[in-house]
């Protein structure tokens, strides 16, 4: 059967890149697999692309948010129709199990609903003038062109934060899709347009970071930038926002640690770090890579968590019978098992996994072996730095104090938990550790759309998507005074009087 090509959407139109170029997207699962090909685009259909977005902000602000926001619902339930194929399409492309990507799905859809709901919304403030016969309020109002630049670990859940906020508030949009998992962007996509989304609304643009990305960041049309990625990539492109003075929602790395202390329920400590750490193969921003045990219990919760993650049956992702799937590309396995071999290098003891995987079944994938590392400490680099793979450390402390102080001692701020049954201890948890997410008695994982997400430190910029958080970005407020005095009222100069 031939493979299918894939088109950009411009204008309302599915067309080709102006380059003629294409680019295969891959199942890690299975690299005989070509799930598709898609535009390899450059500058210059960005610019046709931001164009045409540009064009139909015109019309589209000034179509009722209400009404705006009742294209995101039928959205939201062509989403939900559509739910297993998308999945399954979703698995094929990013390999994560389809019990994740259903989830994933799922997540496109509350978003959806969430934000339709916001259309009756968008509330401003009214407050009393300082004059007589004078009304004063705030209103929300549009940005313009947004530009967005997607992950490929949460393929469409990511940029249904971007894209549906920014739509329900009035904007029109140029997303890039990752170049690892462009169709499940595409499927979003299409839903909105069966839903009744005006041409020129939303704007697909295929290809790389460097000919389609940064030209995107750089378009004199486009009004913000949001950004899902690595720090290294989001330090330039807010660098890049900055210099040409536009908004730059940054959602970067994460080092993520779970604290368990002696108190905890062990059996669901465990149940959270085999979760936390192997869920999406250890491929999410908020993944536990790190786990800070208390040291009465460390012997036995270490020995237990690498025996679990031992078990876990590795595969391709559209068995449902597998519980782990394939990194994402060869460039992760070698990520990967590049940091277990400085863990030992440092000192580190690594306790099951630590390699690639390519036996039977695994030999034509990009598999790699659940990796628990014992003998950690905070200053090794296995502690410190971004892994993006299935690979866990453990972290003895001697107290709840010391565990805190663990926790924080890295550049990121981005998802924690704490495992514990002092009340006490929770709350003072959620006061001191540095971080945009913390969990109680749950994994680092597992983010709800009504809430904001983002971090502290080197994970963000201040920004947040999700819930009101991701209005504030993609709405600027315009502060509104209506003098029915019918003189000239100075203030300030007059109230002073």
């Amino acid at each position: 059967m031939a493979t299918k090509t894939w088109f950009n959407l411009i204008g309302g139109r599915w067309i080709p890149s102006k380059t003629g170029k294409t680019f295969p997207n891959i199942n890690p699962a299975r690299t005989d697999d070509v799930v598709g090909e898609f535009q390899a685009s450059n500058a210059e259909d960005v610019d046709a692309a931001v164009s045409a977005a540009a064009e139909a902000w015109k019309t589209w602000r000034l179509v009722p948010a209400p009404k705006r926001a009742e294209i995101l619902y039928r959205a939201g339930a062509l989403l939900a129709e559509r739910k297993e194929q998308y999945a399954r399409d979703m698995t094929r492309e990013m390999g994560k199990v389809l019990a994740e990507t259903r989830g994933d799905v799922q997540e496109a859809i509350d978003t959806a609903f969430y934000m339709a709901g916001e259309g009756r919304r968008l509330f401003g403030q009214t407050t009393p003038s300082e004059l007589q016969n004078k009304f004063a309020m705030s209103v929300r109002m549009p940005v313009g062109v947004c530009g967005m630049i997607a992950p490929w670990n949460f393929p469409m859940a990511i940029p249904s934060w971007k894209l549906l906020p920014a739509l329900v508030c009035g904007n029109t949009c140029v997303i890039k899709p990752a170049h690892e998992t462009p169709l499940s962007t595409l499927n979003l996509v299409q839903a909105l347009v069966d839903a009744g989304l005006p041409p020129g609304v939303v704007n697909v643009v295929t290809g790389s970071g460097s000919q389609v990305g940064m030209p995107l960041v750089e378009h004199p049309l486009v009004r913000a930038i949001s950004f899902t990625g690595s720090s290294e990539v989001g330090r330039l492109v807010g660098q890049t926002a900055a210099a040409h003075y536009k908004p730059c929602s940054l959602e970067m790395g994460g080092k993520n640690a779970m604290i368990v202390l002696e108190d905890a329920n062990l059996d669901l400590a465990l149940d959270g770090a085999l979760w936390g750490a192997f869920g999406t193969t250890g491929q999410r921003c908020t993944a536990t890579s790190r786990i800070i045990v208390h040291r009465s219990i460390a012997q036995e919760f270490t020995a237990r968590l690498a025996a679990r993650a031992e078990a876990l049956k590795i595969g391709d992702g559209l068995d449902e019978s597998v519980q782990m799937g394939p990194q994402i590309n060869r460039q992760q396995i070698e990520t990967s098992t590049h940091y277990c071999k400085i863990a030992r290098e440092e000192g580190a003891q690594i306790l099951t996994g630590g390699h690639p995987l390519s036996h039977g079944a695994l030999a034509n994938g990009h598999f790699f072996a659940p990796t628990v590392v014992a003998g950690v400490t905070s200053g090794m680099r296995i502690a410190q730095e971004e892994v993006f793979g299935p690979v866990v450390s453990v972290l003895k402390c001697a107290d709840f104090d010391e565990a805190i102080e663990i926790a924080n001692n890295i550049p990121y701020g981005l998802s924690t938990a704490i495992y514990t049954r002092d009340v006490n201890r929770a709350f003072r948890a959620i006061r001191d550790l540095e971080a945009g997410i913390t969990y109680v008695n749950a994994p680092t994982i597992g983010a709800e759309v009504h809430l904001p997400f983002g971090g502290v430190k080197q994970t963000g910029n201040g920004h947040r998507e999700g819930g009101i958080g991701a209005i504030d970005f993609y709405t600027t407020w315009k502060s509104v005074y209506v003098d029915f005095s019918d003189k000239l009222q100075r203030a300030q100069i007059d109230t002073g009087e």
